[in-house]
């Protein structure tokens, strides 16, 4: 008996290393997948505050909620199980979904600085009257969540493409834990942009010197804090597009580009000296972007000016 209880024990502690080694394997797998989304990440957070532009501030959080519940279904119920069969029947196919997603990037990307350059704008704008705000909440999350799948799709296949030679159990965990912990991430980080003007509003009325003057500082710091987000989301899509463009190119076998890109990145980083790590890199982030630009700009114009879609 105690030699069988002994014995259990010893199982016991066995499989509980197996487990253990497990989440460690997945927690590992999910920082270094979910770092290189990042870029897809910054977007989704600079793109979610304009979902709220207009609305009661009563309503600000309510709708981050929404969107945040949305996004957790589009990725723990909609992408994670057809990520998995894709990985598992279909991996092939990875690459060339990672790349149609990163031309996607380049598009909006390359539409936004096109817009700021003075071309026509084109989708759904944030300035239209709003005669029912019931409806117009519900759109408005629906437009998000929408959004969000994009995003979502394009970080989960990021991921994926990170850890394809892992176990099937490892990828499910790796995707979910990615998933789970991008979303708290973004809504929560969108949570406080939101509602940083009304802590500034509230601490500028209290009779504290300290109190008004940071409350000023904050009402001040909103708009800049949007514009910047704005700009580095642009930023953002076009190297992370550009780069999975790029890289997919060169796993299909069109080495040129990546090639070309590679050999500036090198010859930076052996000019540079102690800086040429962080020079190399940035190098190959702006020859990425600049891609992505380009890229995005054939896409927008055949879209716009060939195909005649999304003008107003």
């Amino acid at each position: 008996m105690p030699s069988g209880l002994v014995a259990l024990f010893d199982d016991i502690s066995v499989i509980a290393r197996a487990a253990a080694a497990s989440v460690d394997d997945v927690g590992v797998a999910a920082a270094k997948a979910g770092s290189k989304a990042a870029g897809v990440v910054i977007d989704d957070a600079a793109v979610t505050p304009s979902y709220v532009t207009g609305l009661s501030p009563a309503r600000e959080l309510p709708i981050i909620g929404k969107i945040a519940v949305g996004s957790l279904v589009n990725k723990l119920l909609i992408l994670l199980p057809g990520a998995l069969l894709l990985s598992e029947f279909l991996p092939a196919a990875i690459i060339w979904l990672l790349m149609l997603g990163g031309a996607y990037l380049c598009h909006e990307g390359a539409e936004k600085v096109m817009e700021k350059l003075g071309a026509e704008r084109h989708g759904e704008t944030l300035e239209d009257e709003i005669t029912d705000p019931v409806a117009f909440e519900k759109e408005r999350v629906s437009g998000a969540i929408r959004t969000d799948l994009i995003l979502s799709a394009e970080i989960m296949a990021i991921t994926l493409n990170d850890v394809a030679a892992e176990t099937l159990l490892t990828r499910a965990g790796v995707l979910a834990v990615v998933g789970v912990a991008i979303t708290i991430l973004v809504y929560g980080a969108v949570g406080l942009i939101v509602k940083m003007d009304d802590v500034g509003l509230h601490l500028a009325k209290k009779t504290s010197a300290a109190a008004k003057a940071t409350g000023r500082m904050l009402l001040h710091a909103m708009p800049v804090l949007l514009t910047l987000l704005a700009g580095v989301g642009t930023v953002a899509m076009l190297w992370v597009g550009g780069g999975i463009v790029l890289h997919g190119l060169h796993e299909v076998g069109l080495h040129g580009p990546s090639d070309w890109a590679h050999n500036v990145q090198h010859a930076i980083e052996h000019g540079t000296g102690a800086l040429g790590g962080v020079l190399g890199w940035l190098s190959y982030a702006a020859l990425s972007a600049l891609f992505g630009l380009m890229l995005g700009a054939v896409i927008a114009l055949v879209l716009h000016k060939v195909l005649k879609l999304g003008a107003h």
